[in-house]
C-alpha cells in the first residue's frame, strides 16, 4: 500500500479530524510519510495510524515533534492540538476479543504444535482450519488464537460469522469487530484495510463455510494492503486463495492400547462431559472405548453421546450407536441448531451443495470402508468419466464431507460413519438405493474376477492387499447379491474370491458365500445351466477347497467331485488339474498317501500337457509334501527343491512359502536344526509380508519344534502357542491337533505330565471328530510323548487328564485354561504361567 495514503485516503483534511489535518499539513510541506517520520523521529506506522484514525489521541510530546517537523506556526499548532484533544474525547469501539472457552480443551497437543508454528512463526499469513462439522474447528481456533497472541503485538480480533447469513454483511461484520464505526460506504473493505494498515495483528474469521466466496474476497484485499496482517479462518470448505495454508483438523485420537484407555483423547473427552452431567464412567472405560470408536473420535458426536448418560447406561448407548446415530441430539439450548445434533451439523453442510454434488454425495454412501476413483465413477448417476468423478469428489473433499487417504501410491476416499448414514438417508429419499447398490455390486464382481489373474504370480501381494482394502465393499456386494437372489453376481463374486479367502484366512466366510451362491445356482432354469457351468465349476472348486481347509472332508470331497465332473464336461484341463490337486490334499490329510500321490501325479501330467510351469511346480510341491509326511525325507527334499526353484522363477509367493516350509520341516526332522531355522524364518517372513495366514501358522509350528528339539522350551511354547492360535482361528483342526501334541511334548519336558496328558487327550478328541490320523512322520514323537507321560503318572490320573482333554472344546484348550479341578488334586500341573495363550 502506498505510504502517503494517496490510494486509501479520506480526503484533503477538510472535516476529517486530526488525521485529515495532519495529512494536509504533510502534503503542504511536500513530505511523504517516510520523510515526516524520519524528520520527527517517529515510525512510519505511527504516522500512518494517526492519519487514518487508528490512533486518535497522540501524546503531547508526539504533537510537538510533529509540529516542529512540519515547521507549523502558532495558529496551525493550536488548531492541530485542538483537533487532537477533540479526537481524544471520541470513544472508538474496541477490537472484538476471542471469547473465553467455557471448558478445558481435551488433547489437541499435536494440532496446536503444528498450527502454532505456522502462525506464531509467521510461516504463513493465511491459515485455514478445515474439517467436517463437529470435528472441533472453532474450539481449536480459540486455543490457537490464545497460543499465538504474543506474536501479534497489535492484538487478536475475533470475527464470528456463523450467524451471518447475507454475503453483503461479511465486510460490516469484520469492520465492527476491528472497532470501526459503521458508515455507509461502497469501499468498506478498503477502509478496513486502511484502519489495519501496518498493524501486526491476527484476524480470526470463525465459521466461514456458508460465505466462503465473499470471505475469500475480503481476505484477499486485506492481505494485499496490510503487510503485517495474518488471518486465521475456520471453515468446512477451503477459501482457495493464493498463499493459503490448510490444516485439516483430525478427529480425536482413539484408544489403541486396551491397558491405557484413559489416555485416549476421545475417551477423556467422553469421561469429562459425562462427569459434568453427573455420571462418572471411569469404571466402564471398555464400553466408553466402544462408543468413541463407533463415533470415530468426532468431538461433537462424543459430547452429544456423553449427554445421553443422564438416561442411558454406556452399554445401552454403545448398542444404540451400532444401529443408528439418531440419538446424537440434544445439545445445549444456547448452541446453534447445527451444534445441537450431528444430523443438524451435516445438514448445514449439505444445504450448501449444488444439485450435482448432492446426487453424488448420496450415491457415495453405497460404499463401505472407502472407495477409489474408478469405483466412484461406476456408481455415479447416469455414468461418469474418471475426470468427472474426480471433479465432484474433489468438491466434496474441499467441503469436508469426504476425506482422502493416500497410501501406497493410491488415493482412497472415506465418509465418516455418521456422514455416510446421513447420505444413505438422502439416497433412500430419492429412491435410488437399489440402483446404486446394483452398480456397486457389479463393479466389485468385476474387481474380484480381475484379481483372479493376479493372485498367483509376482503381483500376488499387491492384489491381496487391494482386496483386503475392499473387503467391506466386497461383503456389501455379496450381501446384496444374496439378498436379491442375483444368481450371476453371487456365483461370480464368490467364485472369484475363494482364493483370496484362502490366502487371507477367511475360510468360514468364504464357505458361506459359496454355499449360498451355489444354492441360488441350483434354482436356475434348465436353459441357463450351460451358461452358468463355468462359474458353477469354479464355485464348487472354491467351496470344496475351503471345506477341506476346515477339515470338513466329506463335504469337501462332494463339492470337489462335482467340480471335477463339471470341468471335464467343459473340457477345462487347467480346472481339472486344480481339482485333482485339492482331492490329493484331502487324501493326504486322511493318511491315504498312495491315493494322494496318484492324484498329484495325474495333476502334474495335465499341467505338463498345458506347459503350465506354475501348475507343475505346485504338483512337485504337493508330492514333496506327501513324501515328507510319509517319512521319505530324501524324495520330499528333491521334490520341494524343484518346486522352490520354479516358484522363484514364476514369482508365486504362496508357493515359495510352502516349499520353504516343507524344506524346513524336512531339515528339522533330519536333525539339521540350523538349516531348518533359516528356511522356516524365510517362510515366516514371506508369509507375514503376504498376509498368508496358513503359511504363518505352519512356519511358527515348525519353528516351535526346532526350539523344542534344542531344549529351549520357553521359546518353543511361545511359537507353538502362536501357531495354535492361528490354526484355531482359521478352523484348521488337522494342524491344531499336531500343535497340541507338540505342546504336550514340551509339557512333558517340563515335567508337567498331567497337563501333557490333557493336551494329548484334546488332540485325540480333535482327530476323532475329523477322522484324520496322526501324520506318519509325527507318529514316533507322539507315541514317545505318550509313553513318557504314562510312565510318570498313575493310570487313574492319566485317564482323568486324558478324558478331560478329549471333552474340552478346542477354543478353550487354545485359550490356555486348565481343566477344572486339575490344580487341586496335588499333582504337578502345567501352571497358569506355562499354559498355551498365557501359560
Amino acid at each position: 500500500m502506498p505510504s502517503d495514503g494517496s490510494r486509501r485516503g479520506t480526503g484533503d483534511g477538510q472535516g476529517a479530524g486530526f488525521g485529515g489535518l495532519l495529512r494536509r499539513h504533510r502534503r503542504e510541506a511536500g513530505l511523504s510519510q517516510e520523510a515526516l517520520a524520519e524528520r520527527a523521529g517517529l515510525s512510519v506506522d505511527a504516522i500512518a495510524a494517526l492519519e487514518r484514525g487508528r490512533r486518535r489521541a497522540p501524546r503531547a510530546q508526539t504533537l510537538r515533534l510533529l509540529a516542529d517537523a512540519l515547521r507549523l506556526g502558532e495558529p496551525e499548532r493550536s488548531l492541530l492540538t485542538a483537533e487532537a484533544r477533540k479526537e481524544a474525547g471520541t470513544v472508538r469501539p474496541p477490537m472484538r476479543q476471542p471469547p473465553v472457552p467455557i471448558n478445558e480443551l481435551i488433547g489437541r497437543t499435536t494440532e496446536l504444535t503444528a498450527t502454532t508454528r505456522l502462525l506464531g512463526q509467521h510461516v504463513t499469513r493465511l491459515l485455514t482450519l478445515t474439517g467436517p462439522g463437529g470435528v472441533g474447528k472453532t474450539r481449536l481456533t480459540l486455543a490457537l488464537a490464545g497460543d499465538v497472541a504474543d506474536s501479534f503485538p497489535d492484538g487478536v480480533c475475533w470475527v464470528p460469522l456463523a450467524s451471518v447469513t447475507d454475503a453483503a454483511a461479511v465486510a460490516p461484520a469484520v469492520a465492527a469487530s476491528v472497532g470501526m464505526h459503521l458508515l455507509e460506504s461502497t469501499r468498506l473493505v478498503e477502509e478496513i484495510a486502511a484502519q489495519i494498515g501496518r498493524s501486526t495483528m491476527l484476524l480470526v474469521l470463525d465459521n466461514c463455510s456458508h460465505l466462503v466466496a465473499t470471505v475469500g474476497q475480503v481476505c484477499s484485499t486485506l492481505l494485499e494492503y496490510c503487510p503485517n496482517l495474518a488471518i486465521l479462518a475456520s471453515s468446512r470448505e477451503l477459501l482457495r486463495l493464493p498463499g493459503e495454508s490448510v490444516y485439516v483438523v483430525p478427529a480425536l485420537a482413539l484408544p489403541h492400547d486396551e491397558d491405557r484407555l484413559e489416555s485416549s483423547e476421545a475417551v477423556r473427552l467422553f469421561v469429562e462431559r459425562a462427569s459434568a452431567r453427573g455420571y462418572d464412567p471411569t469404571g466402564e472405560l471398555d464400553q466408553v472405548a466402544r462408543v468413541v470408536r463407533r463415533l470415530e473420535g468426532m468431538p461433537l458426536a462424543i459430547e452429544l453421546a456423553a449427554a445421553r448418560t443422564n438416561v442411558m447406561t454406556i452399554e445401552e448407548l454403545a448398542g444404540e450407536l451400532e444401529t443408528s446415530f439418531g440419538i446424537l441430539a440434544g445439545g445445549p439450548r444456547t448452541a446453534s441448531p447445527r451444534q445441537q445434533s450431528m444430523y443438524g451439523a451435516i445438514e448445514w453442510s449439505h444445504a450448501l451443495l449444488s444439485e450435482a454434488e448432492r446426487q453424488v454425495f448420496a450415491r457415495l454412501s453405497v460404499f463401505a470402508g472407502g472407495w477409489t476413483l474408478g469405483a466412484a465413477a461406476a456408481v455415479m448417476p447416469g455414468g461418469a468419466t474418471r475426470v468427472e468423478a474426480l471433479d465432484l469428489i474433489g468438491r466434496l473433499a474441499d467441503k469436508s464431507l469426504i476425506r482422502v487417504v493416500r497410501r501406497g501410491g493410491i488415493a482412497r476416499y472415506y465418509m465418516l460413519g455418521v456422514i455416510r448414514e446421513f447420505a444413505a438417508d438422502r439416497l433412500r429419499a430419492v429412491g435410488q438405493t437399489d440402483e446404486a447398490a446394483e452398480q456397486h455390486a457389479r463393479y466389485y464382481v468385476g474387481l474380484a474376477e480381475e484379481s483372479e489373474n493376479h493372485l498367483r504370480g509376482p503381483g500376488q501381494g499387491e492384489w491381496l492387499d487391494r482386496l483386503d482394502r475392499e473387503l467391506s465393499n466386497l461383503r456389501s456386494a455379496m450381501a446384496w447379491a444374496l439378498r436379491t437372489s442375483a444368481v450371476d453376481e453371487a456365483l461370480r463374486l464368490a467364485g472369484g474370491l475363494w482364493l483370496f479367502c484362502y490366502l487371507r484366512g477367511h475360510y468360514a466366510e468364504g464357505s458361506q458365500w459359496l454355499e449360498r451362491a451355489l444354492q441360488l445356482g441350483d434354482s436356475v432354469p434348465p436353459e441357463r445351466i450351460a451358461e452358468l457351468a463355468p462359474v458353477c465349476a469354479k464355485a464348487n472348486l472354491g467351496a470344496g477347497t475351503l471345506a477341506f481347509l476346515q477339515c470338513e472332508y466329506d463335504a469337501a470331497t462332494e463339492r470337489l467331485q462335482i467340480a471335477l465332473r463339471q470341468y471335464k464336461e467343459l473340457g477345462d484341463t487347467s480346472g481339472t488339474a486344480l481339482v485333482l490337486q485339492r482331492l490329493g490334499g484331502v487324501a493326504r490329510e486322511r493318511g491315504d498317501y498312495g491315493a494322494a500321490e496318484d492324484l498329484h501325479c495325474e495333476s502334474y501330467d495335465l499341467y505338463e500337457s498345458l506347459g503350465d510351469r506354475a501348475g507343475m511346480a505346485w504338483a512337485h510341491n504337493h508330492l514333496g509334501f506327501v513324501a515328507w509326511l510319509r517319512g521319505d525325507l530324501e524324495i520330499g527334499a528333491r521334490r520341494c527343491r524343484r518346486a522352490r526353484d520354479s516358484f522363484r522363477v514364476v514369482g508365486d509367493g504362496e508357493g515359495l512359502a510352502w516349499s520353504l516350509i516343507s524344506l524346513g520341516a524336512i531339515a528339522q526332522y533330519g536333525g539339521e536344526l540350523v538349516e531348518a531355522e533359516d528356511l522356516l524364518q524365510e517362510s515366516l517372513a514371506l508369509s507375514q509380508r503376504l498376509g498368508y495366514r496358513e503359511g504363518v501358522a505352519w512356519s511358527l509350528n515348525q519353528l516351535g519344534i526346532v526350539e523344542r528339539r534344542r531344549g529351549l522350551t520357553d521359546r518353543a511354547v511361545h511359537l507353538l502357542d502362536e501357531s495354535l492360535a492361528e490354526h484355531r482361528d482359521l478352523g484348521d483342526r488337522w494342524r491344531s491337533a499336531s500343535v497340541l501334541e507338540e505342546l504336550a511334548a514340551v509339557a512333558q519336558q517340563r515335567e508337567r505330565s498331567e497337563y501333557a496328558a490333557f493336551l494329548l487327550g484334546a488332540a485325540d478328541g480333535v482327530r476323532e471328530v475329523i477322522r484324520a490320523p496322526v501324520p506318519e512322520i509325527e507318529k514316533a514323537g507322539c507315541e514317545a510323548t505318550r509313553a513318557a507321560v504314562e510312565a510318570s503318572l498313575e493310570r487313574r490320573a492319566f485317564r482323568a487328564a486324558w478324558s478331560a482333554g478329549r471333552a474340552a472344546p478346542l477354543a478353550a484348550v487354545a485359550d490356555g485354561y486348565p481343566p477344572p479341578g486339575m490344580a487341586s488334586r496335588g499333582t504337578t500341573t502345567w501352571g497358569i504361567d506355562d499354559a498355551p495363550r498365557g501359560i
